[in-house]
């Protein structure tokens, strides 16, 4: 199966809608998704779409990309993998974070 990022979504769009446009291509699709903001809910103006399996990701971008969809021009590539958080932030080259995790008074 192949994964696609579809960025410059209009904030109207919908996961069925993403949906509807690849499978409206006739593509098969796995699943569709449009990433929301946790907080408000507001979509965040992209979205991954799961191409079904022996679909052909190189031809899906080369139809899509580009695609006017509510006035926007779609933007589509393969997913990249999410990059693993550490929860640590950066680190000096003796591995601190600069957090402090002991208790006290802070000095000014």
């Amino acid at each position: 199966m192949a994964n696609l990022y579809v960025g410059n979504l209009s904030f109207e769009v919908t996961d069925e809608g993403l949906q509807q446009v690849f499978s409206g291509k006739g593509f098969q699709v796995a699943s569709a998704r449009v990433i929301r903001d946790r907080e408000s809910g507001r979509s965040r103006g992209f979205g991954f779409v799961e191409l079904g399996a022996g679909e052909d990701s190189a031809r899906a971008i080369a139809e899509l990309n580009g695609h006017d969809l509510e006035g926007r021009q779609l933007q589509v590539n393969e997913a990249r993998p999410q990059a693993p958080r550490d929860g640590g932030g950066s680190r000096d080259h003796w591995g601190h974070t600069g957090r402090s995790n002991k208790g006290g008074r802070r000095r000014f």
